[in-house]
C-alpha cells in the first residue's frame, strides 16, 4: 500500500475545503460543531480569565472545542464589540452578565467558527454593526472595511488590519492602547496563535509572510488574543523545529500547568511570540538551519523565507496528523 503524495493529499484537502466555505454543507457542519460543544463543554472548554484596564475591558469567550471569542468592553459608557462570535448563545450570555450593550462584531474571516453567530447577534441586537472585509464573504456585513480603517466605539479605538492567506480577505484587528494608557490588544483571528499560525487556504506562502511581518511591525508589549486554544499542541512542534529554543522551554511548562486545570493560555505578548514561535522567526539563522529552505530556488532573502515558512507549515500538519 502506497502513501498518497503531498499533491493528491493537497488536492483532497482543497475538495473539502471548497464544501466547507462555499455550500450549505459548510453551515451544516459547523451547527453540528455547535451541538457538540455545548453538550460537551455546557461551561466552555477553557477556563478564562478577563483583562482589565483603565475603563477597558477584554473578556475571552470559549466556545466550540477550542475557538475564542472575545467582548472588547468600554465599561464607563457600557458598550461592547464582539470579535468573531461564533456561538451567539454563549455570546449574548456574556452580554447579559457584563451589563452592556452590543454596538459591533468584529469578524476577522468567513469561516463558520469564527461567524457563525453573525446573523442570530445582528438580529438581537438591531443597531449592531457587523464589520469584515467586503473580499471575504462574511455573513451578516453591514460595514466593509479596508486596511487601516479604525473602528471608534465609545473610547475604544480599533483598526483593522489586512493579513490575507487564510482567506483572501483575512483581517486582525489592533485595539490602541493609548487612550487608557496599557497594551494594545491584538485579535488575531486564525493568522497568529501562540506559537502557531493558521494554514494558508486562500494565498501563497509569500502572502502569508507579508501578513505575518505586518504583526511584527507591532509593539513588543502588544497583548495576542488568537482565534484557537492551539498553544500546547504548537509549543510541541517548535520544541522540534528549535529543540533548544530556552524560551519556548519556559513557555511550555507554563502552558502545561495551565492546560492541567484547563485554564486558558491567551494572552500571550508579540514579544514573547518572537523568542519562540517559528513562524514568526523564518528570518533566524538556527531555524533555517535545522529546517533547510522550501521547494525551489532562494533568489532572495525574502523567497526564502518564503519558502522556509511554507516548508514549517507543512512539517507542522504532519505533526498535527501523527
Amino acid at each position: 500500500m502506497t502513501c498518497p503524495s503531498s499533491q493528491e493529499q493537497d488536492s483532497k484537502h482543497d475538495v473539502r475545503y471548497s464544501l466547507y466555505t462555499r455550500t450549505w454543507l459548510g453551515y451544516l457542519f459547523y451547527r453540528q460543531q455547535l451541538r457538540r460543544a455545548r453538550n460537551r463543554y455546557p461551561k466552555g472548554h477553557s477556563r478564562t480569565q478577563p483583562r482589565l484596564f483603565n475603563g477597558v475591558k477584554v473578556l475571552p469567550i470559549p466556545v466550540l472545542s477550542d475557538n475564542y471569542s472575545y467582548l472588547i468592553i468600554d465599561t464607563q459608557a457600557r458598550l461592547a464589540v464582539a470579535v468573531d462570535p461564533s456561538d451567539p448563545q454563549a455570546v449574548q450570555a456574556s452580554i447579559e452578565k457584563e451589563g452592556v450593550t452590543l454596538v459591533a462584531i468584529l469578524c476577522t474571516h468567513k469561516h463558520w467558527d469564527h461567524s457563525g453567530g453573525n446573523r442570530d447577534l445582528s438580529r438581537r441586537h438591531q443597531d449592531c454593526r457587523v464589520y469584515g472585509s467586503p473580499q471575504d464573504g462574511i455573513p451578516y456585513l453591514t460595514h466593509p472595511l479596508c486596511h487601516q480603517d479604525v473602528v471608534s466605539v465609545g473610547r475604544l479605538q480599533i483598526r483593522a488590519l489586512a493579513t490575507p492567506g487564510h482567506t483572501q480577505g483575512h483581517l486582525v484587528y489592533l485595539l490602541d492602547g493609548e487612550p487608557y494608557k496599557g497594551p494594545s490588544c491584538l485579535f488575531s483571528g486564525d493568522l497568529l496563535f501562540l506559537s502557531g499560525c493558521g494554514r494558508t487556504f486562500e494565498g501563497t506562502a509569500e502572502t502569508m509572510l507579508s501578513s505575518l511581518d505586518t504583526v511584527l511591525g507591532l509593539e513588543d508589549d502588544t497583548l495576542l488574543w488568537p482565534g484557537h486554544e492551539y498553544a500546547e499542541e504548537n509549543l510541541g512542534f517548535a520544541g522540534v523545529v528549535e529543540p533548544e529554543n530556552l524560551a519556548r522551554e519556559r513557555k511550555m511548562q507554563w502552558v502545561q500547568r495551565q492546560r492541567m486545570e484547563r485554564k486558558s493560555t491567551c494572552p500571550s505578548t508579540l514579544g514573547e511570540e518572537r523568542s519562540y514561535n517559528p513562524f514568526l522567526r523564518t528570518h533566524c539563522l538556527v531555524l533555517q538551519e535545522t529546517v533547510g529552505p522550501g521547494p525551489g530556488p532562494a533568489e532572495d532573502d525574502g523567497c526564502s523565507r518564503a519558502q522556509l515558512l511554507e516548508k514549517l507549515r507543512r512539517l507542522k500538519d504532519l505533526h498535527k496528523s501523527k
